[in-house]
């Protein structure tokens, strides 16, 4: 990434590049990225979460990132949405099956109705000093195993001192007659984040205890859930739901740590910019197929490809040691058009 002349402080002293390389275990699914030996993250196909993804993410200072759940107990966790599960790509509606909501808690009897991703192949794994690029092949594929979709998916992983970035762009193939897109709610770019990034609310709601037995929580602590939104135009908190510009950030702290996550889509996308399916319990997306509810009703987008035709969607994640200024955030997402 080039950085001017006028980068903030964030940026500084940060040419001494960092190492990024993988672990591959097969037997494991999952491929391990580490930045100076450290781990950053891993992506992970088990055939329990019905889609490959990025889980856990580490801040620069080693805190997760990630919610726990449901892959690890971990006190004082939601245990809403079982299929929020890391960082993912996937949709609502695709030729009317549902690929976002699929999780292990869906009954045998009612899988007809939605879809899985298969992780397919690793085909490139690349480390380097202050990028390395892992490269994958899946299938988007209906209950009665057919091929609809063809994904491959670059992840590129940029480290610098206390930031990290992570590109990632998925070009998807028909393999039938026709995929549509219909517009949805649910999608498409996500991360279900820690409780600690979560937006401080009231609501009662289930979490887990001690002993990994969930409990019914009527009055919530929130004593170190410091989460906040902030869009590209300025809105922040929950307001941000249903808005729709270029970039979005959530910022909070863990244990001493500022930590940013921002989110940038990229102006190729079909529905750029994007409207953001941002929630205070920590699901943060950005949905730039699904338009109607979003905008009342005002616009909708019903995407569709045809058999051979393929669609390219590129986002960028931003992981900060920081509460990044949104002069920051503007250059990360200026230098991010360009590619």
């Amino acid at each position: 990434m080039a950085i001017t002349a006028g980068s903030l402080l964030l940026f500084s002293n940060c040419y001494s590049q960092q190492t990024i390389d993988f672990k591959v275990d097969e037997a494991a699914k999952k491929i391990d990225v580490n930045i100076d030996g450290k781990l950053f993250t891993s992506y992970i196909y088990p055939d329990n979460i019905m889609k490959p993804v990025l889980w856990p993410v580490m801040s620069p200072a080693g805190n997760m990132l990630t919610r726990s759940f449901p892959l690890i107990n971990k006190e004082g966790d939601r245990t809403d949405h079982p299929h929020h599960v890391g960082i993912w790509l996937n949709y609502g509606d695709v030729n009317g099956l549902d690929f976002w909501n699929n999780s292990e808690a869906i009954p045998a009897y009612k899988k007809v109705d939605y879809g899985v991703i298969s992780h397919q192949s690793l085909t490139k794994a690349k480390g380097g000093k202050g990028k390395a690029v892992l490269e994958t092949e899946s299938v988007w594929k209906s209950p009665d195993n057919t091929a609809m979709l063809s994904d491959d998916t670059k992840f590129t992983f940029t480290a610098k001192k206390n930031i990290r970035i992570i590109d990632r762009t998925t070009t998807l193939k028909a393999l039938i007659d026709e995929v549509k897109f219909t517009d949805n709610k649910e999608g498409m770019f996500a991360i279900r984040v820690a409780r600690e990034l979560e937006l401080p609310s009231d609501k009662p709601t289930k979490l887990m205890d001690s002993h990994g037995v969930v409990t019914e929580v009527k009055n919530m602590d929130n004593t170190y859930v410091k989460g906040n939104y902030r869009s590209a135009e300025g809105v922040e908190g929950g307001e941000v739901w249903g808005t729709r510009c270029r970039w979005m950030k959530l910022s909070s702290e863990i244990k001493g740590e500022p930590v940013s996550l921002v989110i940038i889509d990229h102006p190729k996308n079909v529905g750029y910019p994007t409207y953001w399916h941002a929630r205070d319990y920590g699901l943060f997306a950005a949905n730039t197929l699904g338009q109607k509810i979003f905008s009342n009703g005002e616009k909708e987008l019903n995407f569709s490809l045809n058999k051979g035709d393929s669609v390219t969607f590129k986002y960028r994640l931003v992981v900060a040691a920081a509460d990044l200024s949104d002069e920051e955030i503007n250059k990360l997402a200026d230098e991010y058009a360009g590619k």
